[in-house]
């Protein structure tokens, strides 16, 4: 490693540090304050303006660029399931900040552990309605899929990752299931949401962020209408299909 490489894997460390405690500082700060109002004034959508302010500072501190195209496809009048491609712990907050045009009405699924890492979160999170997934309850997780299903035909929409891991190489793996059944139940359209250069800045097992591009592509809605459960297959694969296009379209190199 060259001066050069060490001195920017200093600064990526600084930043990352930085990043870090900031973002838990504005949690702990104006997490219970946001709550207290959220609740007291019936306002979920406090939360979302505090929740973008500090995912704002923490990719702001890292030295991340975000690249949206595609934003004139969000659908803003009617609940839809954006479909993400997964490399990055990086990747939710990024998307989360895309989608930004249809917040309080956007919603997550995230895995039940994560409730255990931040009480503050834990309790944001149940007021603005994010479901958890117990993966190895099979009741809890359907159970989970009915309420988003509702949700979803009320006007809510809902980001998911439907390979629920993280991709080592890039390529897209198995998709899960869940998160196309709530959409056919809902008669929701599925919109791929393509990223790209997340995995150059965080890379798994891997702590500190490195400052880089990251671009964001929103693809056309696919629609569910007429389709039955047993059809999810089939949206499955247009799915797939449309957001290894995308993925080729946005790649940005990750080394």
């Amino acid at each position: 490693m060259n001066v050069t490489e060490t001195l920017r894997a200093v600064v990526s460390v600084v930043r990352s540090v930085a990043a870090y405690v900031g973002v838990s500082m504005w949690v702990l700060l104006f997490g219970p304050i946001g709550i207290v109002l959220a609740v007291g004034l019936r306002r979920p959508g406090i939360l979302y303006l505090l929740g973008r302010w500090g995912v704002w500072l923490g990719l702001v501190t890292a030295g991340i660029r975000v690249e949206v195209r595609g934003g004139s496809l969000v659908e803003h009048e009617r609940g839809s399931v954006y479909c993400v491609n997964h490399t990055s712990n990086l990747e939710p907050p990024i998307i989360y900040m895309a989608l930004a045009a249809i917040h309080p009405h956007l919603k997550i699924v995230y895995k039940a552990e994560l409730r255990t890492v931040i009480p503050v979160l834990r309790t944001a999170f149940d007021i603005v309605g994010f479901l958890p997934i117990e993966r190895r309850n099979i009741e809890q997780s359907k159970q989970a899929i009915e309420r988003a299903a509702v949700a979803l035909a009320n006007g809510d929409s809902f980001m998911i990752f439907p390979e629920g891991t993280r991709s080592r190489t890039g390529e897209l793996l198995p998709f899960k299931k869940g998160g196309f059944v709530m959409a056919i139940k809902a008669q929701a359209p599925v919109v791929p949401v393509a990223i790209s250069g997340a995995g150059a800045a965080m890379r798994k097992g891997s702590p500190f962020i490195r400052p880089v591009t990251v671009r964001v592509e929103i693809g056309r809605p696919i629609p569910s209408t007429g389709m039955i459960v047993t059809d999810r297959n089939h949206l499955i694969l247009k799915t797939r299909h449309a957001l290894q296009s995308q993925l080729k379209s946005t790649s940005v190199d990750e080394g």
